[in-house]
């Protein structure tokens, strides 16, 4: 296996690890914004249900400070991929701080890409 190899299954390692933090704190920001709905709706008091949130909100604090820490450990292997000359392995359906022109948005290779799709059954212009 080349460095190349494992530096792309790394990268692939970090990027199903982001997408995994992210969604769990997307999920978990979502319950706990449904709490005070769900306990009015149940007319239950406030204070029945302020454990319930504090649990939620507490786990929001770990996951961001755990995607904290992704982050960093990210920088880290960006700065060792550059060392050994391995900048080329950005992975993910998401932009990179220095990918130009962006992956999608205006100008990038998403638009790019829809200038050349054309349907099958209608001629070329």
């Amino acid at each position: 296996m080349t460095r190349h190899d494992i530096g792309a299954s790394l990268a692939g390692r970090l990027y199903a690890a982001e997408a995994a933090i992210d969604a769990a704190l997307a999920e978990t920001a979502t319950l706990a914004a449904m709490l005070p709905a769900a306990r009015a709706q149940a007319y239950l008091s406030a204070v029945s249900g302020q454990k319930a949130f504090d649990g939620a909100a507490a786990s929001i604090s770990a996951l961001a400070e755990a995607r904290s820490h992704l982050v960093q450990t990210h920088n880290t292997l960006a700065a060792l991929a550059r060392k050994l000359g391995l900048e080329s392995l950005a992975v993910g359906p998401v932009d990179k701080p220095d990918d130009l022109p962006p992956r999608d948005g205006p100008g990038g290779l998403q638009a790019k890409n829809a200038c050349f799709q054309h349907d099958a059954a209608s001629p070329i212009r």
